[in-house]
């Protein structure tokens, strides 16, 4: 027999260890990424439970304040996971995610909601996140997700994230019904009589404290989500583009229902029946204005009526509202309209390759995701803890206990939920079952962007830029700095700088999409 000295047998031992020690890490399992220990080996021999799976999430915050409370926790027990968030505020979102994209500086999912940015397009489009749909098929939830969904989400036909699935057309009117009874006024039904209503509230001292100290409206810088947009609907303006029958396109700034909303909007600056300052509020102050009783027509979200309700609160008691989803220009019920956000898909929960280094990683992620369109996590996330945040009566009816508490520990967390519609829980408030029927109503009127899921190069590098020039000179006509003439010009000049060079792209993708 072989004799093995001191130093060989030591040699021959550390070879021995090595290979015991690379089977052991093999033993029981894959390690997830990024330190994720998947499971570990149980009391007798049988698999234990998985670990926690480390998350972390760069994701919009719509509230003043990051939510305090025990609902993160709660999230994390029902979808095994350990998250930590990077809330970014809802105001700053666009300068942030720019920079977030140009540093590559994210997380291991993004909130991306402004899909139509040219930083994020392009982003999307140069692979720095993964493409999901070979993967939904093998999550339930995600595979409910109708085809209209995905397509309406895709950009170039492939899907770089999972939608955030919202209500088609939520957008309305909002309105003082106690300022009507006290005029002894009707809920309007034509854009004449809302007209009609914003006159009576700036002149006919509608809070009775016989001062001259109340609008109609009360808008914010916004001409997508404040008013503009919305009454545009109602002038038969076309969602963004307008498809016509030749297979062209045509810009909604070059109608006649876009001229026709900044004359109205012009009318209600000329006349004082709108803050003066409109163009430079920010929502937060919009609101509050409203809730001070400043004016008595809110043009937005239809389920924005509960928050400003509650909002009036120890300000304006005698507070009541009505919501209106069917004005027309014409008092025609079929020339009813309004605008669809994005074909019901709020934005994407994208996953940079820079945090996802592997398959195995994101179809965790994709576990989550699923997981958080549960019916208990969808209550969770919607209405906080029963007992602490809501209460049900006899027939199940949901009612929020504390509002404020409901604000600041569970509404950020509602507004992250990836599936919004679909659990309707029956709500005992009257606001809020009105809102969510005027919405679902809403769809059958839903003008969509026939452009939303077509690609345009010069779009995607320049869209943001050219899109400014609109903007500012829609802003510029209704505060009459100059005139339609005016106008006209800076179409031609974004024409010129890039429009019409979208405008071809547009028709040319649809050309191939339907050829």
């Amino acid at each position: 027999m072989m004799k093995l000295n001191g130093k060989q047998l030591s040699i021959v031992m550390l070879v021995i260890l090595l290979l015991l020690s690379a089977c052991g890490s093999n033993s029981g399992g894959n390690g997830a990424a990024k330190d994720n220990t998947t499971q570990k080996q149980g009391t007798n021999g049988e698999p234990a439970a998985e670990e926690p799976f480390n998350i972390t999430w760069m994701n919009l915050l719509h509230t003043p304040s990051t939510p305090t409370g025990d609902i993160q926790k709660l999230i994390e027990e029902k979808t095994n996971t350990k998250l930590k968030f990077s809330w970014i505020p809802d105001a700053s979102k666009e300068e942030r995610i720019n920079t977030a994209l140009a540093s590559n500086s994210l997380a291991d999912i993004v909130t991306l909601t402004i899909l139509e940015n040219a930083s994020v397009r392009n982003a999307l489009k140069a692979g720095m996140f993964w493409e999901v749909g070979p993967y939904l098929s093998e999550f339930p939830n995600l595979a409910a997700i109708s085809e209209e969904k995905l397509q309406a989400a895709s950009i170039g036909g492939k899907l770089y994230g999972v939608p955030f699935l919202k209500d088609v057309a939520r957008n309305g009117v909002i309105i003082r019904q106690d300022w009507l009874d006290n005029l002894g006024l009707e809920v309007p039904k034509t854009t004449d009589e809302l007209m009609a209503v914003a006159k009576a509230f700036k002149e006919q001292d509608p809070d009775g404290n016989g001062k001259n100290d109340t609008y109609g409206f009360i808008d914010r810088n916004d001409l997508v989500y404040g008013v503009f947009k919305t009454i545009g609907s109602y002038f038969g303006t076309p969602n963004v583009w307008q498809l016509n029958e030749d297979g062209t396109f045509t810009p909604e700034f070059e109608t006649k229902g876009y001229v026709k909303t900044m004359d109205y909007m012009k009318e209600l600056y000329d006349n004082g029946y709108i803050n003066q300052d409109f163009a430079v509020t920010a929502k937060k102050d919009q609101q509050e204005g409203f809730n001070q009783g400043k004016a008595g027509i809110y043009v937005g979200a239809l389920f924005d009526s509960k928050n400003l309700l509650n909002g009036a609160k120890g300000i304006q008691d005698m507070m009541e509202l009505t919501m209106i989803n069917d004005i027309t220009s014409t008092g025609n019920e079929s020339d009813r309209a309004i605008w669809a956000g994005a074909g019901g898909i709020g934005g994407l929960m994208a996953f940079p390759k820079s945090e996802v280094k592997d398959e195995a990683e994101l179809k965790r992620l994709l576990k989550f995701v699923n997981d958080l369109m549960e019916e208990d996590v969808f209550t969770l996330m919607t209405y906080g803890v029963e007992g602490v945040h809501y209460s049900l009566d006899q027939e199940g009816a949901v009612t929020i206990i504390d509002q404020e508490k409901w604000e600041q520990e569970v509404q950020p967390y509602s507004a992250s939920r990836p599936k919004e519609p679909g659990y309707r829980i029956h709500e005992a408030d009257p606001l809020r079952v009105e809102s969510s029927r005027l919405i679902l109503e809403n769809e059958k009127y839903a003008v969509y962007n026939p452009a939303y899921s077509l690609e345009s190069e010069t779009f995607t590098m320049m869209g943001s830029e050219l899109q400014k020039i609109i903007t500012d000179a829609t802003y510029k006509y209704i505060l009459g700095s100059i005139d339609l003439e005016g106008f006209k010009a800076e179409v031609e000049k974004w024409k010129k700088s890039g429009g019409s060079k979208i405008i071809s792209e547009y028709e040319a993708a649809y050309k191939d999409a339907n050829s």
